[in-house]
């Protein structure tokens, strides 16, 4: 299941916070479904602590002003 990549610089303020408490819960669960019974593709973990770090890079970005 390819996944587009998560395009983070057009998402507003409130959608970046929205999107990275959204995908920090799927990320317990998956990890916490994972120990209980391996998922089919572990990769998909990496790839959704790829994009929780790229929407707290935009966040941070976006604090600082720049």
């Amino acid at each position: 299941m390819a996944k587009a990549k998560l395009d983070v610089k057009s998402l507003n303020d409130q959608d970046l916070k929205e999107k990275l408490s959204d995908e920090s819960l799927r990320l317990k669960k998956m990890s916490f479904g994972h120990a209980i019974t391996p998922i089919e593709n572990p990769m998909s973990i990496r790839l959704l602590r790829r994009d929780i770090a790229r929407l707290k890079t935009e966040l941070h970005r976006r604090q600082l002003g720049n």
